[in-house]
């Protein structure tokens, strides 16, 4: 990987950036950090030049959900692996969750991973710091500390805030620093030990499963919440399709729900767990076909804001062994992509267009981000994609430390070819 910080012109790319209204074949010049040129054919004098026909350049891409394991965890990642597999996957930014060892949960820790972002110098690692102290669930952590510290969001991801009092709290609290709490909704009296989702798969395995109501009881529970006592939720990795209706209600109501979905959720099913394979291992459970046509449909509509990846990096021996054993999760940064060009642009449901708001925009609006433009003055934090090239999934291959993913072997059409971060321009 390798970046530069001269100036360079991308030559007769497909710009795409409906917030601009723009969806056309041309030239961006960057220099100096931001666009300073764009359309028409730009004068290349001492620019590093990009021959781009062919390829989309959008808006820079942000993962809202990213589990980069430091401090701590560093076995399992590290902010410079992950910031390699974050760039590598097409993405500017990442919202990096707080269940690291020691847990993210003080200004002192916001700053570190802030410190330490900077000095890797790839992309932007966006600090989330936990909701409760240690993620324990008992007390609030340092809120306005860690807002104070550059803190984007709270969250306790990893595990649900089992109390609704704790939750009322934090909600008052944390609205009064606008900061918004990314959740993960999970009834743990409900889900109990349940590695997969309850049902027939389950059953054939032998498994226990997760209900969907241990995801729906506390997503109606939050959200009723917010609609009493204000604050603003962004729900973490939807897997049902309740959960789905109720985040449609929501916004029908005006209330400040938003939330996401991961690609795994929109592609497989609980089938993808027969014969044991830990590599489809993650919670919430990958659900029924019924469950994954609704996220798809709350996604192409708007229910739903953004695509996120919750990559959650393992060691390969964390992830092997017998399946009520291994660990949950799915490294997903160099896939999220790649994945949601093939079967979701490729065959029609989204736009490019569209892929931007999902990608980009929604992301930007659920941290608080300024939104990443393609205008004339903008600070440069953009995608380059080439939307034709074909390859194969090698997870040996990935910059990530974590290579666990069900998508292994899979045949995909187009990835990044680079990303500008503050005008930094970083080749794939």
């Amino acid at each position: 990987m390798t970046w530069t910080q001269r100036p360079v012109m991308v030559r007769g790319a497909r710009l795409v950036d409906p917030g601009e209204g723009l969806d056309e074949v041309g030239d961006c010049l960057v220099a100096d950090g931001r666009i300073r040129a764009l359309g028409g054919r730009g004068d290349a004098d001492g620019a590093q030049v990009i021959e781009a026909e062919g390829l989309w350049l959008v808006p820079g891409l942000v993962d809202p959900h990213v589990h980069l394991r430091e401090p701590g965890l560093t076995h399992k990642e590290d902010i410079a692996t992950g910031a390699r597999a974050a760039v590598a996957g097409g993405f500017v930014a990442v919202a990096a969750m707080p269940n690291t060892r020691p847990v993210v949960d003080s200004p002192e820790l916001i700053t570190y991973v802030r410190m330490r972002s900077d000095a890797v110098g790839l992309c932007r690692v966006l600090p989330v710091g936990a909701i409760t102290r240690g993620q324990a669930g008992r007390e609030l952590a340092q809120i306005g500390d860690m807002a104070a510290a550059g803190a984007v969001a709270l969250s306790d991801d990893g595990q649900g805030v089992q109390s609704a009092g704790m939750m009322r709290c934090a909600l008052r609290y944390a609205s009064a620093f606008g900061l918004p709490l990314l959740l993960h909704e999970q009834d743990d009296t409900l889900a109990g030990d349940g590695v997969v989702h309850e049902g027939a798969v389950a059953t054939r395995l032998g498994l226990a499963g997760q209900p969907r109501e241990a995801e729906e009881a506390m997503v109606l529970r939050d959200v009723h919440l917010v609609e009493r006592n204000g604050g603003r939720i962004h729900l973490c990795h939807l897997s049902t399709a309740g959960a789905v209706q109720v985040v449609r209600e929501a916004k029908a109501r005006g209330l400040r729900v938003s939330a996401e979905v991961t690609p795994h959720h929109l592609l497989l099913t609980d089938e993808a767990a027969r014969g044991y394979d830990t590599r489809a291992k993650c919670n919430p459970p990958l659900r029924t076909d019924g469950d994954r046509r609704a996220l798809v449909d709350g996604l192409v509509d708007g229910t739903i804001d953004c695509i996120a990846t919750d990559h959650a990096p393992h060691t390969d021996d964390e992830k092997e062994g017998d399946f009520v054993s291994a660990a949950f999760g799915i490294s997903g940064l160099e896939t999220a992509l790649a994945l949601v060009l093939t079967h979701l642009v490729d065959s029609g449901r989204l736009s490019p267009a569209a892929l931007v708001e999902r990608m980009s925009f929604g992301p930007c609006r659920v941290l608080g981000l300024c939104r990443h433009r393609l205008r004339e003055g903008a600070v440069a934090n953009l995608t380059l994609i080439d939307p034709g090239v074909r390859w194969t999934v090698e997870p040996q291959r990935f910059h990530s430390r974590g290579h666990a993913t069900p998508f292994a072997g899979a045949r995909l059409k187009g990835r990044s070819r680079g990303v500008f971060v503050d005008g930094r321009w970083m080749a794939s």
